[in-house]
């Protein structure tokens, strides 16, 4: 049995591989900054610690025998953080990003990337047993880009709509993540992760509008209009990230691989299946002060 602490339980990924090792009756721990936490099932312990204050860790490391690592505090105290995560376990699982990978549209240069490389390079040197997972695009970014439009149902503007990506589901993330905490001979790998089909935006969302029974109107803006727009509710940062992105990336087809079903045993979900079990969030939803019949 592995001993695991789950950092980043509540985030999109981490959350489902603290529900993969509950259901495979692995001991697991997650560390919460509020003593309340969040809500997780019952056989889940929780613990409070902050990683900006490396002495609140070592209780909440004790007995851990690996970690899983999603980092989202500020990189100065990652160091600090490291050297105690290096005192208490013997294999760390860091979800990186597709630093390495051969293509275009994943080798621009931007702020989030050379932090990423910062923290690699520190766990590489900390003498851990380490495991980088390196997604590429998240189906479920889908639910903050177009769920907002298609709900309202308006027309769905997006730029570059003949890009394609291959989006992973997060439940694929985590399964490999748990077998990198849980058995051996994965110390050293890096990992990337990828759906398992190239789908241009465009077929992503009228993929969306088939599972929830509508045809969608779909426009095409260009960058500068979609700059203007996604900075509404992203950090400009991330959107010139994006659209440089999928600039790199028109006339190619998306980078696939098939790490998913080689390390767990099962093929990696399809956009499709994504959509479908996820349709409920792209249909219109109750007015908040809609009164009850």
């Amino acid at each position: 049995m592995t001993r695991t602490l789950v950092i980043g339980a509540t985030g999109n990924i981490g959350r489902h591989v603290v529900l993969h090792l509950a259901a495979n009756d692995q001991p697991v721990r997650t560390l919460t900054r509020k003593s309340n936490g969040a809500c997780m099932p019952p056989q889940v312990e929780v613990v409070q610690g902050d990683l900006t204050s490396p002495e609140s860790l070592d209780g909440c490391l004790g007995g851990i025998d690996a970690v899983f690592l999603v980092w989202t505090a500020p990189l100065a105290a990652f160091g600090p953080a490291l050297e105690r995560i290096a005192k208490h376990v013997r294999r760390i699982v860091f979800l990186s990003a597709p630093l390495k990978t051969p293509h275009p549209f994943f080798q621009q240069p931007n702020p989030i990337r050379m932090q990423t490389e910062q923290i690699e390079r520190m766990i590489e040197a900390s003498g851990l047993d380490w495991t980088f997972l390196r997604p590429g695009m998240l189906a479920s970014n889908s639910l903050h880009w177009w769920a907002p439009q298609i709900r309202d149902g308006d027309v769905v503007r997006w730029p570059y709509l003949s890009v394609p990506t291959a989006p992973i589901d997060s439940r694929d993330i985590a399964a490999v993540a748990v077998r990198a905490l849980c058995d051996d001979g994965h110390a050293g790998a890096e990992y990337v992760l990828t759906g398992p089909q190239s789908l241009s935006q465009f077929e992503q969302i009228s993929t969306i509008g088939r599972v929830i029974g509508r045809t969608l109107p779909i426009q095409e803006i260009p960058p500068d209009e979609a700059q203007r727009e996604l900075s509404a509710t992203m950090p400009a940062s991330i959107v010139k990230m994006l659209l440089d992105a999928w600039s790199a990336g028109v006339g190619l087809p998306a980078f696939v691989t098939s790490t998913v079903a080689e390390i767990t045993g099962t093929p990696a979900r399809t956009f499709l299946d994504w959509a479908t079990d996820h349709a409920a969030d792209f249909r219109p939803r109750p007015r908040d002060n809609a009164q009850p019949l």
